[in-house]
């Protein structure tokens, strides 16, 4: 086993350190974690970065549903998902429209 000097000097252990300190390791910013709630965003380009990444899972879930080879109980689960996410997008839309932004329920949905 390799010494405690050469353990602390490896890359990944000062990179590691880095991101614990906050300064990300590689210079990037961070990633925030979407808000539990949408009420809590007061930024609208904030709801709207939120909103396109709810759609994006929604997105990659239905093309996984789509698959033919799924068992029952997967799509079932898939399905389940999608329902929660279109939720969540109807908040973040209903959040949107509260800050001043664009009315997105009257142009999609169809």
């Amino acid at each position: 086993m390799a010494r405690p000097e050469e353990k602390a000097k490896s890359m990944l252990n000062r990179w590691l350190k880095q991101k614990a300190e906050g300064e990300g390791g590689s210079g990037l910013k961070p990633r925030k974690r979407r808000p539990h709630l949408a009420t809590d965003c007061k930024d609208l380009n904030e709801c709207d970065k939120w909103r396109s990444q709810i759609l994006k899972e929604i997105g990659g879930k239905v093309m996984d549903i789509q698959n033919t080879t799924l068992p029952e109980a997967r799509i079932r689960e898939l399905n389940d998902e999608i329902n929660k996410l279109m939720k969540v997008k109807h908040a973040w839309e209903k959040q949107i429209l509260k800050l001043g932004g664009p009315n997105y329920t009257k142009q999609g949905g169809k």
